[in-house]
């Protein structure tokens, strides 16, 4: 296989693969199969490799960065469904991860003094970036700090 077609099948399949990825990808892999195809042109034109994963490189980070103007700071799918499952433990202060409309999000508790366990059912409180904030379900008074507990807090 000759490097215009590698680059080819590389760039087809990346575009394929963000047709078939949920939305909080947001045109990564599209970028990065536009960048191939970008690459295969190159190929085809000058056969330095080390010029082709320039130009793939390049026109798929100038891609994604471009791209970012067009995705909404707030996600209106955020605000319909809010509960989620916690899949790994969210210690205190630090970040799990969480399913969320069948994918995967990394994920914090907007309390950093509660920890959730794994498999706990939450509820998204606010998204910060690729990080989702979230409650568990049952808030344990007694997890709480001594003054809150008190109704001081």
């Amino acid at each position: 296989m000759n490097p215009v077609q590698l680059w080819l099948v590389m760039g087809v399949v990346l575009v394929l693969i963000e047709l078939e990825v949920p939305i909080p990808t947001f045109f990564v892999a599209g970028a990065l199969g536009v960048g191939a195809l970008l690459a295969a042109v190159t190929a085809w034109v000058i056969p330095l490799t080390w010029v082709q994963v320039v130009v793939w490189l390049g026109s798929a980070v100038g891609l994604t960065l471009w791209s970012r103007r067009f995705v909404p700071k707030d996600s209106p799918q955020l605000r319909d469904a809010e509960e989620a499952i916690a899949l790994t433990a969210i210690p205190p202060g630090e970040t799990g991860r969480v399913q969320y409309e069948g994918s995967s999000w990394r994920a914090r508790c907007a309390d950093p003094t509660l920890a959730i366990a794994p498999h706990e059912k939450v509820y998204v409180v606010d998204r910060q970036g690729t990080v989702l904030v979230v409650m568990p379900e049952m808030v344990n008074p007694w997890a709480l700090p001594e003054d809150e507990r008190r109704g001081v807090g």
